[in-house]
């Protein structure tokens, strides 16, 4: 059943990339699910974002200040939160909001028969349902964890300055110093994968839903599930490779 579903997936992903270089991208349900998928999860996003680096700040600058190395505190948090926070913490929360809409949506479409009556019409169902979502999907997980990075850095920065008496500007030109453009690009675009992953598991379980409203429910669940093991598990490879040499030097 697991390797049927990732064969449903690549095929899927196939169809996707082909009608996306044909130029078969409806603009308007693009766009519409641009809001619904990525602007409207802005909130739940920052709040996540801005916590995680309040939390991840308060431990790190309280045990570099038992060494005296609190000017250390900005760039660990730099780094842990454009490396790995935020886009995996971005991931999850369209896995949990987007990913599960569009589950719900596609299947309910799918047990009602309408995908069948598109298909009747001569209407691709992966050209008008899935290609949008993706695309969508995929574009806006970037935009919202550069929200993410922000909101993240300024909670630790915080957090640092009010509970732990670290200058905010140290913190923030540690910062500053350490991260690099390299750094930001690559948590650009692991975001964009992750954004990817959700659209076409969401879509592909949708696609597979079966049995009326309990069969909704179960691909709703399923593609959550999956799509978080496939975030945490991509994004290991994705680090091996692209911080290789950050882990080597050190």
């Amino acid at each position: 059943m697991a390797l049927e579903r990732v064969g449903r997936q690549v095929v899927l992903l196939t169809q996707i990339v082909g009608h996306i270089l044909g130029g078969g991208v409806d603009r308007g349900v693009t766009l519409t699910q641009m809001v619904n998928l990525g602007f409207n999860s802005i909130p739940i996003v920052l709040i996540v974002a801005g916590f995680a680096g309040m939390v991840f700040a308060l431990h790190t600058t309280r045990e570099f200040a038992r060494f005296g190395a609190t000017a250390l505190a900005g760039q660990v948090l730099g780094i842990a939160m454009v490396r790995e926070l935020s886009p995996v913490l971005t991931g999850i929360v369209m896995a949990a909001r987007g990913g599960s809409a569009i589950a719900a949506e596609v299947g309910a479409m799918q047990v009602t028969e309408q995908v069948d009556a598109m298909r009747a019409l001569a209407v691709d169902p992966v050209e008008y349902l899935v290609v949008p979502r993706f695309v969508s999907c995929t574009l806006m997980t970037p935009l919202l964890t550069i929200f993410a990075n922000v909101l993240g850095l300024l909670g630790g920065c915080f957090v640092a300055a009010c509970q732990v008496g670290v200058s905010g500007r140290a913190f923030l030109e540690s910062v500053n110093y350490f991260l690099s453009v390299g750094d930001l690009v690559a948590g650009i675009l692991k975001a964009l994968i992750f954004g990817g992953i959700v659209a076409l598991i969401g879509c592909s379980r949708g696609f597979m839903t079966e049995g009326g409203a309990a069969g909704v429910g179960e691909s709703t669940t399923g593609s959550v599930v999956s799509a978080i093991i496939t975030i945490f598990a991509v994004n290991y490879f994705l680090s091996t490779v692209i911080f290789h040499d950050s882990v080597v030097a050190w």
